[in-house]
């Protein structure tokens, strides 16, 4: 049986894009490409093209995702879409996917934009009893004032674009008078902002993946950052502890995957995602989820597969695998 062509598919249109080029390279590593023939896939600006090498490349056909390769066309049979932020984290990508009949490694279109969409999501989850922050939107366009804001959310607070990820555009607000500097920086980001209450708490991540034959509920891990909160810099520069397992009763553990695992079947999500939580006085409050989650060789999830006694080769070979077997 000739080995499936799988594309990893990074990328993307927002100031994510250099993250995912790193999940791509991260992913390449980690699969088994003897098992595998597999392609790295860039999408940029309407610009589709596989990376050949560090200097070749093809375009990539849109009509049905394929490519030319030594007069060969090549069809792609999975696509692991590791794009963090448009078209990929937001259900454009996965809508094309679902038109081309082409399965790929994480949630739908619906799935994909509730979760995109960090107001949408956090209040859809609340509904279910998902304890999360305090929280204003605002779109384009519209304004609001610091007073406003301060009897909202009080201070402080984080003022953040409600569609974009890696703490772009993000401001911790202890005064009114950042106020509008905070919306205007989170609004270069993209079109919405939302306004969130600060939650003082250890904040950890749990990582999920489930196939038709299995749940995953990976180790918690517990981020201690260096900085004012978790941005870029404690992202990746290094200016943050990650500790696996975190540093907490086994009960607290046990109740924050018990809560990723329902967010995970109340949303629908599919592959491995990863849920950011605050342990307050008050409890466990969710900060958002992440359904493309990083992938590079020193980001949570594949810390946490490590963790877990597994390796990141066979978790990406089960969720490949798991999406052309058959439903018992």
């Amino acid at each position: 049986m000739e080995s499936r062509k799988i594309a990893i598919v990074c990328g993307g249109d927002s100031s994510e894009m250099l993250v995912s080029l790193k999940s791509a390279q991260g992913l390449y590593s980690f699969i088994n490409k003897i098992r595998y023939q597999v392609w790295i896939v860039v999408i940029q600006s309407g610009r589709w093209y596989v990376r050949l090498n560090e200097e070749d490349t093809v375009s990539v056909d849109k009509n049905d995702f394929s490519f030319n390769y030594h007069g060969e066309t090549i069809r792609f049979d999975f696509a692991w879409i590791t794009i963090h932020g448009t078209p990929g984290e937001d259900g454009r990508l996965q809508g094309y996917f679902d038109l081309l009949g082409l399965p790929y490694s994480c949630c739908g279109v619906l799935a994909a934009a509730i979760t995109f969409n960090k107001f949408i999501c956090n209040q859809f989850l609340k509904g279910f009893g998902v304890k999360v922050a305090e929280s204003v939107l605002l779109r384009q366009g519209q304004k609001i004032t610091d007073h406003e804001v301060v009897d909202a959310v009080g201070l402080p607070c984080f003022i953040k674009c409600n569609v974009g990820g890696s703490s772009f555009g993000v401001t911790k607000v202890k005064k009114a008078e950042e106020i509008q500097d905070a919306i205007s920086k989170a609004f270069a980001e993209g079109p919405e902002v939302i306004i969130e209450s600060f939650m003082s708490g250890t904040e950890v991540t749990c990582g999920c993946f489930k196939t038709k034959k299995e749940t995953h509920l990976l180790p918690v891990t517990e981020v201690v950052s260096q900085n004012e909160f978790f941005d870029y810099d404690a992202k990746y520069k290094g200016q943050v502890q990650e500790i696996t397992p975190a540093r907490i009763p086994d009960e607290t553990r046990d109740r924050i995957q018990a809560i990723t695992s329902l967010i995970y079947d109340i949303i629908g999500c599919k592959g491995v995602i990863r849920a950011d939580y605050i342990i307050t006085s008050e409890g466990i409050k969710l900060l958002e989820v992440n359904t493309t989650p990083g992938m590079t060789a020193t980001s949570f999830i594949p810390q946490q597969v490590s963790a877990a006694g597994l390796k990141m080769e066979d978790v990406m070979g089960e969720i490949i695998e798991d999406s052309f077997s058959v439903s018992i």
